[in-house]
């Protein structure tokens, strides 16, 4: 939530900033004002107001046709200027393509940001089918998705106590099926399996397999998850995917401890 009320130029920064996120995790369909404002608790001039000032610089577009607002070329740009010399995706996106091709199914990269969890890749399969559970560049509490619990659960305890604690207010407006209680009983049995096996609330039917992956310093900092039809992640088939997943994990690990910190900054 954003409050609007009157105030300085760090609330307007601030509200600016919260539009570009929330279209940034709808892009592939845009968002239209009244969602933006009615998501955001803005008032419906001051929502207007903001995004005809994002979009005279380039950083949102609104389609002609539809009115919904998307990202706007700026960002492109803004983010080639911002990526790391050795940036994460680059070094996870072909053993992507690898599950990708093996399984023929949908595999997402989801960074650990702070307390959420952040799509930043995603690599379709050949089976006709497409299960889309995520967009790049959506943004959603690290307590929910199966790249997210894959984090959770290479993460020492208090760790996901803490998280649990800051997320519980969001989680319980935004996401009431996922309670503590469920995601504890998910990482305890992705600890004692190896991966994760996550059912997807929001889309029945669908399953992830998903696991984590470590930096350097043996931090859990992403996960790789594939997400399909739950029929296609059972048995022999969700175990020989979690193993290819692992070996690709642990080839992303070994280039990972051949880079500084500062590389992955």
């Amino acid at each position: 939530m954003v409050t609007d009320r009157p105030g300085s130029g760090v609330q307007t920064i601030q509200r600016a900033a919260a539009l570009i996120r929330t279209i940034g995790t709808h892009n592939r369909l845009g968002m239209r004002l009244v969602d933006l404002y009615r998501t955001l608790e803005l008032e419906r001039p001051t929502a207007h107001r903001l995004l005809q000032g994002l979009v005279s610089e380039g950083l949102v577009r609104q389609d002609a046709q539809n009115k919904r607002y998307y990202l706007g070329p700026m960002i492109y740009e803004l983010g080639l200027a911002a990526t790391p010399k050795h940036p994460l995706r680059d070094i996870c996106h072909r053993y992507l393509h690898t599950i990708a091709k093996h399984t023929g199914d949908t595999v997402f990269l989801t960074v650990r940001a702070g307390l959420d969890g952040l799509c930043v890749d995603r690599v379709e399969g050949a089976f006709p089918i497409k299960v889309f559970v995520l967009e790049v560049g959506k943004r959603r509490p690290l307590n929910v998705g199966g790249g997210a619990l894959a984090i959770m659960s290479a993460m020492p305890d208090v760790e996901v106590d803490r998280v649990c604690h800051a997320n519980s207010e969001r989680l319980s407006k935004r996401y009431p099926r996922y309670t503590d209680a469920v995601l504890l009983e998910k990482i305890a049995a992705a600890r004692q399996r190896g991966y994760a096996l996550n059912e997807v609330l929001e889309v029945p039917g669908v399953r992830s397999v998903a696991v984590a992956i470590r930096d350097g310093r043996e931090r859990p900092v992403a996960g790789i998850s594939v997400a399909t039809l739950a029929g296609r992640l059972q048995g022999d088939r969700a175990t020989d995917a979690a193993e290819l997943m692992l070996k690709c994990a642990s080839l992303i690990q070994d280039e990972l401890q051949r880079l500084s910190p500062e590389d992955l900054a």
